[in-house]
């Protein structure tokens, strides 16, 4: 048997391979782009799918498709949502920039695969394709997949870390450590106080995003190839933005300007945009859990990570606290996304952005290893730390900072001097305190009170 079929398309014939679903077209772009090996991520090819059976069920609905027909076409793109045919979208994803391809690629897979259930042909531009235009459908589709990653996979992957943070933080309300500011030893802080710092930064990014996927929700398919609209009925936009939302049960709306939908990219912007703040405060609560388990001698050792595996081919016994490291590469590979998106997003020249599937490749990248990394983070680092309560007490007991409390009983002279003195003599502060303020050891231990200090407040004289 050969290895290859004949298929054709307006620019004439082309060898497929045999066992393949896609046409022509596919082909095309296959042997046009062999630049990365990179291919079109399971949340598009998904979204895609969505859109397809979307389309074919309000064209039904409109009356311009037989129902017959769409309910096969129907069929074949639920198949292709739900990953069964994954591997017959082989393009690169640096193609042409409107993603054509990509459309054409599920266009031909679904046709084919509706055909082989039909007693009549399927086509895959007259049917499969009705009403739609590669620059409506895919930047449709970018809002569908991200907007569908971020509810089902990345919001709830944020929940769950700021939960872990919580619970590890009420856990904490009375393990005082030594604060610190420029790396420097500063006034004390319980851990839950540190520990609430990094869970309302995952909350205000869980806002944020929720905030901002408000304008993904918004789908510009109905305007067709330009924003007109043209071969599209006028009720084609809302019908297909419906569907989609009873489809997922997450609710889209058919976009006020179609114009803006199709040559602009700024609602990915935006959604990169806080998915990079996001990863900055990921990349700060990460390092944060790398300072403190620093050591196990020589650093801060103020906590002990999970030993997950061996950190060294030459240096037995080494541990390294791998995920925080893993979680910091993420964020600046989420960064680096960001700027590959924006630059991208201000090539809409006219009326189409010609930088669609690199945007769509970063985007749902971008969201897929936040989530992960999110949820690694807090099952693995946070949940599972050990706190050096012995080695913390000790370095709170020597840090002289401590003596700020004692700038409204003694004045800030006298505390600088006393400071300085402890850090010269490597003493506690409450020991040189009694020689240089001549309060007594009762009175400093309550000015000094390391817990007391974390309340805030200014200190009786």
């Amino acid at each position: 048997m050969s290895k290859f079929r004949i298929e054709h398309d307006s620019m004439g014939e082309l060898k497929v391979p045999a066992d393949a679903l896609y046409g022509a077209q596919t082909q095309r772009a296959v042997q046009n782009f062999p630049i990365s090996g990179l291919r079109m991520p399971r949340a598009f090819i998904r979204a895609l799918g969505l859109i397809k059976a979307a389309a074919a069920q309000t064209n039904a609905e409109l009356g311009h498709l037989q129902k017959t027909r769409a309910h096969l076409i129907r069929t074949a793109a639920d198949r292709v949502a739900k990953g069964e045919f994954d591997t017959q979208f082989p393009i690169d994803i640096f193609q042409t920039g409107s993603a054509t391809s990509s459309n054409m690629n599920a266009n031909e897979v679904i046709a084919h695969l509706a055909s082989a259930a039909s007693k009549k042909p399927i086509h895959p531009n007259d049917h499969v394709n009705m009403g739609q235009s590669s620059n409506d459908v895919i930047p449709t589709a970018i809002h569908v997949s991200a907007t569908l990653e971020c509810s089902e996979q990345l919001l709830p992957a944020l929940k769950h870390l700021q939960k872990t943070i919580n619970k590890r933080a009420r856990g904490l309300t009375k393990v005082v450590k030594t604060g610190r500011t420029h790396l420097m030893d500063a006034m004390p802080l319980t851990f839950a106080q540190e520990l609430s710092g990094w869970s309302a930064q995952i909350g205000s990014a869980i806002q944020r995003i929720e905030d901002v996927l408000e304008g993904m929700r918004r789908l510009p398919q109905g305007g067709s190839a330009v924003g007109t609209g043209i071969n599209a009925d006028p009720g084609f936009g809302a019908g297909v933005a419906a569907e989609l939302s009873r489809m997922s049960k997450v609710k889209f709306v058919s976009a006020d300007n179609f114009f803006e939908g199709i040559s602009a990219q700024d609602d990915a912007v935006a959604l990169s945009g806080q998915l990079k703040t996001l990863a900055c405060a990921l990349m700060k609560i990460a390092n944060d859990l790398r300072w403190m388990n620093s050591g196990p001698l020589a650093g801060l050792g103020e906590i002990e990570l999970p030993a997950l595996q061996p950190g060294s081919s030459i240096m037995p016994g080494k541990i390294n606290p791998v995920v925080p490291e893993a979680v910091t590469m993420v964020c600046a590979q989420v960064i680096g996304n960001d700027a590959a998106i924006t630059v991208g997003a201000q090539a809409g020249n006219f009326q189409l952005n010609l930088m669609l599937p690199m945007i769509a490749y970063n985007l749902l990248q971008s969201i897929e290893i936040l989530a992960n990394a999110s949820r690694i983070l807090a099952d693995t680092a946070i949940a599972n730390f050990k706190v050096n309560q012995a080695h913390i007490d000790e370095a709170l007991s020597k840090n002289p900072i401590l003596v700020t409390a004692l700038n409204p009983v003694i004045g800030y002279e006298q505390g600088a001097a006393t400071a300085k003195q402890a850090y010269k003599q490597k003493r506690p502060i409450i020991e040189v305190a009694m020689e240089t303020t001549g309060l007594s050891r009762e009175k400093l231990e309550v000015l000094l009170n390391p817990l007391q200090l974390t309340e805030g407040g200014i200190q009786k004289k």
